[in-house]
């Protein structure tokens, strides 16, 4: 039986840029697959692959066995894809937007109103469905964008940071209703750079960095190949460069500790992977002192996805959120910058 989704080294290039420069996965029928990682790092590229939006300058892309690019059109029946950023028509109302939906959907007139009655009914919106769109709340045009999603009644629905920008209720009531279709049997593939919706969601995950898909398997196989617990610390801002090293190799000799991670973005901030049922954190906190390293604020948890993260990567996710951010900032500097030469 062929996987519900099916991505082999795919890459796309826009011009110079290396959107996305290797990632294959699969996605088995019925579970919820998380992509996880930051802005940039090629997730809405090859979700826009996947969903014939974009073209592939390599890779083989697959839905319930049928290929993407040979087949587009049979391939868009089994899909409902709901974009990161919600687009409707302020003018029509929730219903009439469905409907306008449905017929390109080109499902038959005679059902079009009993099928926008019923996902109208199960996004639970009746009460704004008859309202224009532009009063809309956040939460009740994500509802609406989904539900124009389920319109012809996909087995797979990708969905491209779903809960971005939503309240907390919103949020709860987008993950619950994810949680009943993957009840109901409908595949699932989501892309966020929310670390807990992803952990509290996904069956497995797939963690992408620059293009690249860099970890796989369920959230709890992935924390759990870290080992142990793992204790975050800041020290004191270093006033030289070898103290960073020092307090690296000193911790690296405790026997408790099993790895330690120098994370220079967050002001010399260490994450350590110790060993667990034993006294970490009173050990680490007695050979700092010792050694006149005062810490600045110590915590220890079980692995997180940010961990695994940062294990691969050497940064949080936060850390490649705001390089992100710096990168884009630069780039716009550099065309005004241009323009006014």
């Amino acid at each position: 039986m062929a996987p519900a989704v099916l991505i082999e080294t795919l890459q796309k290039s826009y011009g110079s840029v290396e959107a996305v420069k290797d990632i294959s996965l699969q996605v088995e029928t019925g579970e919820i697959f998380g992509l996880l990682g930051p802005n940039g790092a090629g997730k809405t590229t090859a979700l826009r692959c996947l969903c014939t939006l974009s073209t592939p300058d390599n890779g083989k892309l697959e839905i319930q066995g049928i290929d993407v690019v040979a087949n587009p059109r049979k391939a868009r029946r089994q899909l409902g894809y709901i974009a990161q950023e919600v687009a409707l028509d302020k003018v029509l109302t929730g219903r009439e937007l469905l409907k306008l939906q449905a017929a390109l959907y080109h499902l038959p007139r005679k059902v079009i109103g009993d099928r926008v009655n019923e996902v109208i009914d199960l996004m639970g919106i009746g009460d704004w469905a008859d309202k224009k769109t532009g009063g809309y709340s956040g939460g009740i045009r994500k509802r609406l964008d989904l539900a124009a999603g389920l319109l012809h009644q996909p087995s797979v629905l990708v969905m491209d940071e779903p809960t971005v920008g939503l309240d907390i209720e919103s949020r709860t009531v987008i993950w619950n209703f994810l949680r009943e279709l993957k009840a109901q049997g409908i595949t699932v593939l989501i892309t966020s750079h929310y670390l807990e919706e992803i952990d509290a969601l996904a069956d497995r995950v797939a963690i992408i960095d620059q293009g690249r898909v860099i970890a796989t398997g369920t959230p709890s196989e992935l924390k759990d190949r870290l080992g142990g617990d793992r204790i975050t610390l800041r020290i004191r801002e270093f006033t030289a460069d070898d103290e960073a090293t020092k307090a690296k190799d000193l911790l690296q000799q405790l026997p408790v500790v099993q790895d330690v991670i120098l994370n220079e973005a967050q002001g010399n901030s260490l994450n350590l992977v110790v060993s667990p049922n034993s006294d970490s954190l009173s050990a680490v906190q007695q050979a700092l002192k010792d050694a006149g390293l005062p810490t600045f604020g110590i915590a220890q948890s079980r692995p997180s996805l940010d961990d695994v993260y940062l294990a691969a990567t050497g940064r949080t996710l936060m850390d490649a959120e705001l390089a992100a951010a710096g990168s884009r900032d630069l780039q716009k500097e550099k065309k005004q910058a241009m323009k006014g030469a």
